[in-house]
Order: C-alpha cells, then sequence, then structure tokens
C-alpha cells in the first residue's frame, strides 16, 4: 500500500533522473493528496541559471511558481523554494527583525561571502523549507500538512539531505545548528520524511535508481517506495512470445523492436524488485502527457490502492 504510506508523511522528496516522469508524480501525488483532504504544498528548487519555466507549475496551468505559497489548484498551493528567500528567513529569524534581513544581503560583500560558503545553495533551500513546515493555521494547525518537493536531479537530493550531517560536524551550536537539527528531525524521521524514487523501465536508469536508493539510506533518508513509470503493456502471454519468436526472421522488422522494448522492462522491472525490498509500484505508459498524464496518474494509483 504504496500511496496511503506516502500521504501519511508531513515531507516527501520526489527524486529521479531527467526524463523519468518526476514531476508527473509530483504533482500527482499532490492531486492524491487534496483529493484525501490534506492540505498540500506543491514546491521545486529553483535554479534561475536554466529555468525560465517551469515543468511543475505548467501541471497546474501557470508559467513559474511564485514565491510564496498561493493557491494553484483545489487544496493545492505552490511555491518555489530559493536559496536566497531561504537566507533571508534564516537572517529574520536570527536578526528578529525582516527588514534587517533585507538590508544585510543588500550588502555586496556579504552576498559574496554567502555564496563562497559551502552548501550555501542547499542551507537556503533547506531553511524555507524548514520554514513552510512551522507555518500555522490561526487554531494552531500546520497550515501545510503534505509538502511535495519535486527535486531537481539526483545530486541535488542527496546535497540536500546529507546537509545536516556534514554541517553538523562543522557548526555544532548556535541558530544553524538549532535549524539543522530541527529540520533533521523532519526530513530523517521515518514517520514524517520520505522519498520517492522515479525510475523507468530500462538498464540505465533502474541501475541509476538503485544508485540513489543507496545515496539516499546513507543519508538516513527513508524511502516510502519506488515509482517505474512509461511500463509497455504487454499484451502475449510466455508461450505466445515462445511461438512467436520461433516465426521471427532475423534482422530489423517492424514491430520487433517494440517486442524487445516490453522485453527490456520486463526484466529491468524484475531486477529491480530482486534489488531491494522498498515497495515498487509499475506505472503504465499513459497516451497523454503534461497535466493530464499527472490526472491519469493520480486516478492510477487511487485506483490501484483502492482509495
Amino acid at each position: 500500500m504504496m500511496l496511503p504510506t506516502i500521504l501519511d508523511r508531513r515531507i516527501v522528496l520526489v527524486s529521479g533522473k531527467g526524463g523519468v516522469g518526476r514531476t508527473t508524480v509530483s504533482a500527482a501525488l499532490a492531486r492524491a493528496a487534496a483529493a484525501a483532504g490534506k492540505r498540500v504544498l506543491v514546491t521545486e528548487i529553483e535554479e534561475p541559471a536554466i529555468q525560465s519555466q517551469s515543468t511543475l507549475a505548467r501541471m497546474f496551468g501557470r508559467e513559474t511558481l511564485p514565491v510564496r505559497p498561493a493557491l494553484v489548484a483545489p487544496g493545492i498551493h505552490g511555491c518555489m523554494l530559493a536559496t536566497e528567500r531561504g537566507t533571508e528567513q534564516f537572517l529574520g529569524d536570527v536578526f528578529r527583525v525582516q527588514a534587517l534581513a533585507r538590508l544585510a544581503l543588500r550588502n555586496a560583500a556579504l552576498r559574496r561571502l554567502l555564496h563562497a560558503g559551502p552548501s550555501f545553495h542547499e542551507m537556503g533551500v533547506f531553511y524555507q523549507l524548514l520554514h513552510l513546515v512551522r507555518l500555522e493555521t490561526p487554531d494552531g494547525r500546520p497550515r501545510f500538512d503534505f509538502i511535495v518537493v519535486d527535486m531537481p536531479a539526483t545530486g541535488h537530493t542527496l546535497a540536500l539531505t546529507g546537509l545536516p550531517e556534514i554541517l553538523l560536524r562543522l557548526v555544532r551550536r548556535g541558530p544553524i545548528a538549532a535549524a539543522l537539527r530541527e529540520g533533521q528531525g523532519w526530513l530523517n524521521n521515518p514517520r514524517t520524511g520520505c522519498a520517492v524514487v522515479v525510475t523507468i523501465p530500462e538498464p540505465l536508469p533502474v541501475t541509476e535508481a538503485l544508485e540513489l536508493v543507496e545515496g539516499l539510506q546513507a543519508t538516513q533518508m527513508h524511502i516510502c517506495g519506488l515509482v517505474v513509470n512509461k511500463v509497455p503493456v504487454d499484451p502475449f502471454s510466455d508461450e505466445e512470445r515462445g511461438a512467436l519468436a520461433e516465426l521471427l526472421p532475423a534482422g530489423p522488422l517492424y514491430g520487433k523492436e517494440e517486442l524487445e522494448r516490453m522485453e527490456r522492462a520486463a526484466h529491468s522491472l524484475q531486477r529491480l524488485r530482486a534489488s531491494t525490498r522498498i515497495p515498487v509500484l509499475a506505472v503504465p505508459l499513459f497516451a497523454v502527457d503534461g497535466s493530464a498524464a499527472a490526472e491519469a496518474l493520480t486516478a492510477f494509483l487511487k485506483a490501484e490502492e483502492g482509495l
């Protein structure tokens, strides 16, 4: 029962290499959580050098996500996790006055110093995520009880999940250490935080997914499940495939490549399931893309789990 397990967490990091449908899974989880009555926040990490549009935002009919949480769909808010925004919030908490934090960040020398510091980018993202977790409604409930982070790439995920342990070796006291320990308590607690690893049923992506699983486990990050996207539907039984193999001539043949792709997918899924005890969910290849694919995946997830 992968979906109920995921929806029971407070923070879910969705990770995987590019092109495997990671953003589609993030949007689908947000929609499924909203349908289950959760107060949902869907986020992604800002990459100013390469990002003028947001694939995640387009899943909800927008070009980009705002810097502060805003409603993007019924029951779903969205925002961007930005390094400087998180740094400003951290300095505001330290100075106790947000205006002083903004003033400090206008100082060119301080900005150069911060950007030169190790893990500056991840620390800003980490603190903004912590700030969003802390937000409450007027009656004291969490403003968002389900936060999905669409991670940009495998390396970014491991840098974020490994950040507390690395920096706490250097900074053991003070507000930075306190923030790191608080965030670590959310991310590394299997009752509140987990990762979902997304891949496709091909040999190389499966290898990279298994390497990511090892990396996440090394940073004490619990993994709720592996989602295998774009699994081709095989209409043949083993007996039919055996009979067909005897009829197919050697060399290229129209349709033969698709049969081979089905075989690779089956072998990749078998290998994935044999290599880990983490739940594996095979998702069929949908005939739609974009936001329609996210809606189709949401329906598939709910149907698979009987919800």
